[in-house]
């Protein structure tokens, strides 16, 4: 295969699966990593794709945000066992926060129907979810509503945060990174994010893949903030390590 052509196929790959990582395209086209990083590199020179830590991503993603619809169209058994491993982590009753997002959303339909708990959120699609439960005590946070990715954001929801605690808040994150730690495009949507992580006892990352290594343009958290990162196995090499080295405990399912 001649580069021209691999570069084209990388790129489809890339825009497919949210991410492209250099070893895994070094075993697909059974060429060497050095390979692969040149492939990358004149992709980025294209501006079609951004290099990122063993890997790329492609520019779509840096200023383009899915609508939730797309999001939860993709990565869906990955994300369905990044959900069931988060039912570990539930308390046996109390509260619980869950946030706006695709992968949380799956951890709403996998709630326990044999205890009771509190459940606090800003996604109107988690709370239409939950709606039909009984024994869910049903908090949706007020505010001005993202249509995009169905989250209440700005103050209304800042101040019923600032006045709750719950025993874990299941996070959602558009990027996570040890450099910039977890980014999401929208400043409201990460303030609002920041008020979740501190009014929780402890704080668990749910996110894919795609997300780790990614970086966006508002920050609300670094890695040291949360307790614990469930994601899937398409994490590349090292990744998990070196996320670990700076805090953050990583399950891998």
């Amino acid at each position: 295969m001649y580069a021209e052509e691999r570069q084209k196929v990388i790129l489809e790959r890339a825009r497919q699966n949210g991410r492209v990582d250099v070893t895994g395209l070094a075993s697909e086209f059974d060429v060497t990593y050095e390979t692969i990083r040149r492939d990358l590199t004149a992709l980025e020179r294209h501006g079609v794709l951004r290099r990122v830590h063993g890997g790329a991503i492609p520019v779509e993603r840096l200023g383009f945000e899915p609508a939730l619809k797309v999001r939860d169209s993709v990565l869906t058994e990955e994300k369905e066992r990044i959900a069931k491993a988060a039912l570990a982590e539930l308390p046996e009753e109390g509260a619980i926060l869950l946030d706006a997002g695709s992968t949380t959303g799956r951890l709403a339909e996998q709630l326990p129907t044999d205890r009771e708990l509190t459940v606090v959120t800003n996604s109107l699609s988690i709370a239409l979810t939950l709606t039909p439960r009984t024994n869910v005590n049903l908090m949706l946070l007020g505010g001005r509503l993202r249509t995009r990715t169905q989250a209440s954001v700005d103050a209304w929801a800042l101040r019923s945060l600032a006045e709750s605690y719950v025993d874990v808040a299941f996070m959602a994150t558009n990027g996570v990174s040890v450099e910039r730690g977890l980014t999401t495009p929208d400043p409201a949507e990460a303030e609002v994010k920041r008020a979740m992580i501190a009014s929780s006892r402890r704080a668990v990352l749910l996110a894919d893949h795609t997300k780790v290594g990614n970086d966006h343009f508002a920050r609300f958290a670094t890695v040291e903030d949360l307790d614990l990162m469930i994601t899937d196995h398409g994490l590349a090499d090292g990744l998990a390590d070196e996320l670990e080295s700076a805090g953050l405990m990583v399950q891998v399912v």
